[in-house]
């Protein structure tokens, strides 16, 4: 890992419709002491409208995240600014969130915690098809689970994990494999959360 200090940590969890975020995500609350897990899907308006409703929300995200530096608490996000920039990468939005997200970043990485980029994929795309049967509440176009929508997104948030890996050294960034059994994905976020077992 690129930070060793004894800080509290900063996660984010992203990745596309069904590799597995919640359960992850849960499993992290439950291990990890001190830790808040926060569920964030963004706003439904994908109209130009929608762009600055986005910035202001996670303007005060930052803010927030912000505030809680030194506190001794851990912050766990099921999706964030992340998501917003993938889905309007893939054109699921009427506008452009890249120098939105730009600014955004760079905000993210200069927080005072141990930050952990994490993103869930599945090495074996088929097994997308698997998790089809969860059934689908969503009523928005684009979080609708569906096979060709999750591998779109998913080669889309490796893609983000490739920039930020490259261009943030303070960001500890992973990519999970979560096609295998689910201990093994256990262990792996216990080794890079460094959690006790």
């Amino acid at each position: 890992m690129k930070n060793q200090t004894q800080r509290s940590k900063l996660i984010v969890i992203e990745g596309p419709q069904g590799v597995g975020k919640t359960t992850y995500a849960e499993y992290i609350r439950e291990r990890l002491p001190y830790t808040n897990l926060y569920r964030l899907y963004g706003t439904n308006d994908n109209s130009p409208s929608g762009l600055a409703k986005s910035n202001k929300m996670y303007k005060s995200l930052l803010s927030y995240m912000k505030q809680l530096e030194g506190q001794g608490i851990n912050l766990l996000f099921d999706r964030t600014f992340f998501t917003e920039f993938v889905y309007c990468n893939l054109g699921y939005k009427e506008y452009q969130f890249k120098d939105s997200f730009s600014k955004l970043l760079s905000k993210f990485a200069e927080l005072n915690f141990d930050i952990f980029y994490i993103t869930l994929y599945l090495k074996d795309t088929d097994k997308f098809r698997e998790r089809l049967d969860r059934g689908n509440k969503a009523k928005v176009k684009y979080a609708k689970f569906d096979i060709s929508n999750s591998i779109d997104q998913q080669n889309e948030y490796l893609r983000v994990s490739k920039i930020i890996k490259r261009k943030y050294e303070n960001i500890n960034c992973f990519d999970i494999n979560t096609d295998r059994d689910i201990n093994e994905v256990y262990d792996d976020l216990d080794n890079i959360l460094n959690i006790e077992k």
